[in-house]
Parts: C-alpha cells; structure tokens; sequence
C-alpha cells in the first residue's frame, strides 16, 4: 500500500522565506520524506539519505529538465542541464584544466591577494565592515576572473549577473524579476564579449577552454559555455560559503580560536561552512521512471527539487546539525552536491577558501557581529549579501 505524498501551501521561493531560509527548509524536511509544493507543483525531498541517493542515480534523477527550466535562459546550458554520456565529455575538459598541476600555480597568487584583502580591512582598526563586501567578494572578484584571464574592463557586472543566474534556477517569482530588471542589457554584452576568444588572455584558464575545443574535445560555442559556467558558478557560491563561515565565527567564537591555533584546519571550516548553511538551497531533476521512497511513488516525468541545505542539517546525518564543529566528519554532505554532478570547481574553490582564511587567522584576533546579516534576496543561492562585523586586529 502507497502513501499519499503530503501537500504544503507553504511558498518556499517568498521574500519572507528566503529570509527565513533555515527554518522553512527545515520544516519541510521534517514534514515528510516527499513533499509536493502546491504553488509550484514540483515534490522536493529534504532528508540527506534521500537526497545524497537522488544525487548519486543520475539515471532516475536526470538533470535533463528540471522546475522551471528555460532553455533561452541567461544561465549557460551546459553540464548543469547534461547527463552522461555527454556530461563526461565536457566534465573531463574542466578536470584537465583544473589538474593538481594547473592548481598548484595558484598558491601564491591567491596567497598575495588574500593578504591585500586583510591589509584593508584591518586598516579600519576596529570599525564596523560588512564582510561581504570588504572580504570576501573582492578576493574571489579578484582572484576568479585572473584565473580565467578575463579582461579588466567591466568586472563591477559580476555581481548583478551571479544575481541573474541564480534567479534563473528558482521560480519566475518577484525576486526573479527583480534580479532580471537590474540593467540587464549591459550586463550580458559584457558576459558575452569578456568570455569571446579573442579578450581572453591567452595564458587564463579560460583560453585552455578553447584550446580544449581546437583538439574537437568540445565545439567552440561550448568552449565559451564553458568560460561563461566557470565565471557564474565558481564566483557567488565561494563567496557565499566564506562569507558563512565569518557569520559563524561570530556566532562561535571558541571555533574561529580553534582555527587559529590550527590554520591547518581551514579546509575542515570551510566544507563545514558548506554543510552549516550550504550556498545552494536546492538542485533540481527531473524522474525518468516511478521512484518509491518510504512508500510513497513519485512518478516518472515529475520535476523534483532536492534540498541541499536542509539534507546538511538533517539531525538523522548529522548530530547536533545547527552547531558549527571543525572536528565535524563532513565528508559526504552534499554541499558540493554528489555523484557526477558533483561541483568541478571544489578543489579550486578550496584553494581560494584555504588561501584567504589562513590570512584571516594570522592577523585577525576575532570577530564580533555587528548587526544581523542581511540575505542575499535569490530564491535558490543561499547566504549574506551583507554581514556587518567588528574585527579585533591580532597582536
């Protein structure tokens, strides 16, 4: 005998809910393992068991479609909208590029503009900063479109298109179009011309793209896809996960001490910054064949959404799940998402993290909150887009 999946009224993409992202996700994980979002028609699924399998069989959760997906999106349509065999293809070029030994080059790089980024803000000497907008958004602003090679001319556009994108991947709500009115045009003329062949520097990461496509590893036109998918998912969400960690170490501070006697756990703060509060509240699929979980059927050809955040804070996974613990096992969350869709850029993503946390801790006594944090207001990327703190300069 099946069950009947259960049905909420509750609008999960409303201003007010992303304000209070944490508890409405959690309540609907609580409410049962499959929930249908009666405004949206979709079922969402908000318990880690679940949602890590979901993840893994990309064969029964396919990413092929999923809510709201518009294919004349800004977003780039590639690998996030691509199932093996296909998706294999195109992952292995970003995983050439983004080889141990393509990496390893970064260290200094990112090391020197982490240690500009603390020269500035500890010049404040005590005053209140936001730590979005003095931290952690101009290091991976910085540190990302180098890497890539972009051109100097028109990076103060990074913010308003992360914003378009991942309005894209929620519902066409109000926040969706408020992110879609915020001078749109220019924006996309300068996505589109910063990520051209002939304006990337020919040593970036961005060029290797190209260089992939002129081996027929990939077409042209997804060599730029590329470029363009590295640009939107590599920035918003390491920003989001640093600037976490930070509202974290104001709200435990004997962990941020922590760190500081062991810099060498910053790796360990920021996968459990991932975990804590993931940037990403929800990754959607599309069921290609009737999957049963826990009784109840949900049918083949159904657009789910598989909750990131509420499954890293599912008491059933993870004890005591609202504390921020850097002796935590996070291994598994599903932060960076799981399986072959898992994130591609996570090393990268870590290195930048690790570079700018160790110069964080090395001259950075504490953090105190200054004011509540103020969400970024996008239906589906998740964290402050302002964090007012007070820093005490480390002796």
């Amino acid at each position: 005998m099946t069950c009947e999946i259960p049905v909420t009224d509750v609008d999960l993409f409303s201003r007010e809910s992303v304000r209070n992202a944490r508890m409405i996700d959690d309540a609907i994980r609580e409410l049962a393992p499959v929930v249908r979002l009666a405004r949206e028609d979709i079922v969402v699924l908000g318990r880690f068991e679940h949602v890590q399998a979901g993840l893994t069989d990309w064969r029964t959760f396919s990413s092929r479609s999923r809510p709201w997906h518009d294919p004349k999106s800004v977003r780039p349509e590639i690998l996030l909208t691509d199932d093996p065999p296909r998706h294999t293809e195109v992952r292995a070029v970003l995983a050439d590029a983004l080889s141990p030994a393509v990496l390893l080059k970064l260290a200094a790089p990112f090391a020197a503009e982490a240690e500009a980024v603390v020269d500035r803000v500890i010049a404040t000497n005590g005053g209140e900063i936001n730590a979005v907008a003095d931290i952690s958004r101009p290091f991976v602003y910085k540190v990302l479109p180098d890497l890539l090679g972009l051109p100097q001319w028109g990076r103060h556009h990074m913010e308003a298109f992360g914003h378009m994108v991942w309005a894209t991947m929620g519902p066409p709500n109000e926040l969706f179009l408020e992110a879609m009115r915020n001078n749109s045009e220019p924006v996309f003329k300068w996505v589109d011309e910063c990520c051209d062949r002939k304006n990337l520097d020919p040593a970036g990461l961005g060029m290797m793209m190209f260089v992939a496509a002129d081996r027929g590893s990939i077409t042209q036109d997804e060599a730029k896809l590329l470029v363009q998918i590295l640009l939107s998912a590599a920035a918003d969400t390491t920003v989001m996960t640093i600037s976490t960690a930070i509202r974290a170490f104001c709200e435990f501070p004997d962990q941020y001490q922590r760190l500081r006697r062991d810099p060498s756990l910053a790796r360990a703060a920021f996968e459990e910054s991932l975990r804590w509060d993931s940037p990403s509240r929800l990754a959607g699929r599309i069921t290609t064949k009737d999957v049963e979980i826990e009784g109840c059927v949900i049918p083949a050809g159904t657009r789910c959404g598989l909750l990131f955040a509420a499954a890293n804070r599912d008491p059933r996974k993870w004890p005591n799940p609202d504390a921020f613990d850097l002796g935590r096992e996070t291994r598994g969350h599903v932060g960076w998402g799981f399986g072959v869709h898992s994130c591609v850029g996570r090393v990268l993503a870590g290195l930048e993290a690790e570079a700018l946390l160790r110069a964080i801790v090395r001259r950075i006594d504490r953090f105190e909150a200054g004011g509540d944090p103020e969400p970024w207001m996008t239906t589906i990327g998740h964290g402050p887009a302002r964090l007012p703190v007070r820093i005490r300069r480390a002796a």
